[in-house]
């Protein structure tokens, strides 16, 4: 076993949830040589031609997460470890969101302008364990450019922005790519939408956080105002200008929001999960040209840390 390949334990709990042959489509090569050889380039950010000939044909390692990118089973197998995790006690569900920007590699620019094509339709069965509510193959987002495949310009070139929330022990709960000078507030529902931790047997996902914590970027109104109508408790400071205004405004400018101070001091644990997530060096720096395989990547990564919590 190579370093950072999959223990036996860590593949135990990985196989159950993986896709396997219907018969009709071909057979898959071994999943555990090729996540192995996934899981060296997220890590190390290798060119997907230069992986060891250990993890068999870079083609086939590169198209097994291209599809799993697309078809959403890196989100399903890390929704499943974070069942377990939940179900063991292991998620604090006091949460904060944050974003981090990526610099894009160059190799990243130049994708087609045309839409992804369809994952193909190998190796589904509804035979496969815990995979009874997978939903139909849908086209995955990106085309159009670099904005559609979630490159932004800087003066430093290329940057893409990942906005993630993070429980109380640096796990991270769910993961958007944006283009990099995009608004952390705007990606805020979408952010929380996002959380859904299964439970183990009967019971809807887990969706609701006990509190919620975050930085100035996220002090307006509209975030509030969802968070109040969800009825989940949350600390944000308070912007200098939105408080100038409120004074202004005397008494018709309301009562300040609440800030629990000692609550705001553990919003670290998503700037951690940041510091985690870019220990991989394909997250670290992007190099996928498209943006949902650069998810699938950040996914991929996320799930390793659940693994080895």
């Amino acid at each position: 076993m190579g370093r950072g390949d999959l223990t036996n334990a860590e593949w135990e709990r990985l196989r159950p949830f993986l896709p396997f042959s219907n018969g009709r489509c071909g057979r898959w090569r071994d999943h555990r040589q090729v996540i192995n050889g996934i899981l060296h380039r997220v890590r190390t950010g290798v060119q997907w031609r230069d992986l060891p000939e250990r993890f068999g044909p870079w083609k086939t390692v590169y198209e097994r997460h291209r599809l799993w990118s697309a078809d959403g089973t890196w989100e399903r197998l890390l929704r499943q470890v974070q069942a377990e995790a939940d179900a063991a006690g292991e998620i604090g569900w006091d949460i904060s969101v944050d974003s981090t920007v990526v610099r894009a590699h160059q190799h990243a620019a130049g994708a087609r302008t045309d839409p992804p094509r369809l994952p193909p339709q190998r190796g589904r069965s509804s035979r496969t364990p815990g995979r009874d509510a997978v939903a139909e193959p849908r086209r995955p987002p990106g085309g159009g450019g670099a904005e559609g495949e979630g490159l932004g310009r800087s003066r430093g070139g290329f940057t893409t922005k990942i906005h993630l929330s993070a429980d109380g022990r640096c796990g991270p709960l769910s993961l958007i790519v944006t283009p990099g000078q995009r608004a952390d507030c705007t990606q805020f529902e979408p952010v929380l939408e996002k959380i859904r931790v299964p439970r183990i047997g009967p019971g809807r996902p887990r969706k609701k956080p006990d509190s919620f914590a975050a930085d100035r970027a996220y002090s307006n109104g509209p975030c509030r105002e969802y968070l109040r109508r969800r009825g989940i408790r949350h600390t944000i400071p308070e912007k200098i200008d939105s408080q100038a205004a409120r004074l202004r405004k005397g008494s018709r400018g309301g009562r300040p929001p609440r800030f629990d101070e000692e609550r705001y001091k553990k919003r670290n644990t998503v700037e951690r999960a940041i510091n985690k997530l870019k220990h991989a060096r394909a997250v670290a720096t992007r190099y996928d040209k498209r943006g949902y395989i650069f998810l699938g990547t950040a996914t991929a990564a996320a799930l390793v840390i659940w693994l080895r919590a």
